[in-house]
């Protein structure tokens, strides 16, 4: 398969493909790039992970809390985190736009983010946990719980019964609620909530009318618009007016015609005074030539 099939497959996926591309090629470069280089993943991308420290967190928050989503440094993490969002993806896309997909993904990865610089320099008890968060976790996590609270009682099938979206979701949020006091990944699991917590809230105000994400979709639209290719507008056609041109020539002539008929004039003058004979040459060959026009 060629570059440019590639590309165009791409392209014409939908959005829960595209994300899972995404994710995966920066794993992959993250990966062989630390193998090259000889270091650790950690290393080659701390300018996008979301760090904890006030010192990195002042300067790369303001990209690093919505990067961070895109690493993964581990094999099951990814395996994990994008075989959930393929899954539940797909529901959401039977009810709503890619661009509102979008927008509970990237939003979710932001509130999972903020929590977890938020409850790290809260929570003393949280230093000596996690220095820096990386993982879709949070977006997935977002993107499962608003189908779960927007569509609760849908059924899906696992193994050998079935369960409603609602179970699944409960079940996962009380999971992480769980793990917290003992877990190695505190600050991944709150960012877990972060998402969880903005997908019920988005879904809840959205089966009351309201669309909190409509001013984040305003905010694709225009960073879309800024890599559209420009379509050029067509060469103008400039056209000489015939009128403009007529008037101009009538202009012309009438400036020519005004001195003329007073030189012929003063010379007819000339003649009923004194006669043919008192006219200069010049001015006999001036009266010929004016007659003949």
């Amino acid at each position: 398969m060629t570059t440019n099939n590639l590309a165009y497959q791409f392209k014409t996926a939908n959005i829960i493909i595209r994300l899972i591309v995404i994710n995966t090629v920066i794993f992959l470069l993250a990966t062989l790039g630390a193998w090259i280089f000889k270091t650790s993943p950690g290393t080659l991308m701390q300018w996008f992970v979301l760090p904890v420290d006030p010192g990195s967190l002042v300067v790369q928050v303001w990209w690093s809390v919505l990067t961070y989503s895109f690493l993964h440094f581990d094999f099951w993490h990814i395996f994990w985190n994008m075989l959930i969002l393929y899954w539940f993806g797909q529901y959401v896309l039977n009810l709503f736009t890619e661009k509102r997909f979008l927008t509970i993904y990237l939003l979710g990865a932001i509130c999972g983010g903020l929590l977890f610089v938020l409850a790290y320099n809260v929570f003393p008890v949280l230093n000596n946990s996690l220095a820096y968060l990386i993982g879709a976790s949070a977006a997935v996590r977002a993107i499962m719980i608003f189908i779960a609270a927007y569509t609760p009682n849908t059924e899906v099938r696992i193994i050998f019964f079935n369960v409603k979206l609602w179970q699944i979701g409960l079940f996962v949020v009380l999971s992480d609620l769980i793990q917290i006091p003992t877990s190695d990944n505190v600050g991944g699991l709150i960012a877990h909530m972060g998402g969880a917590i903005f997908g019920y809230v988005y879904a809840a105000q959205l089966k009351k009318g309201n669309d909190i994400g409509v001013w984040f979709e305003k905010i694709i639209d225009s960073f879309a618009d800024v890599f559209k290719p420009r379509k050029k507008k067509p060469l103008k056609t400039v056209h000489r007016s015939k009128t403009y041109t007529r008037t101009s020539k009538t202009t012309t002539a009438s400036s020519h015609k005004t001195p003329t008929q007073k030189e012929i004039d003063a010379i007819l003058d000339k003649i009923s005074k004194s006669g043919y004979d008192s006219l200069t040459k010049e001015e006999k060959d001036f009266l010929f030539k004016a007659g003949k026009e």
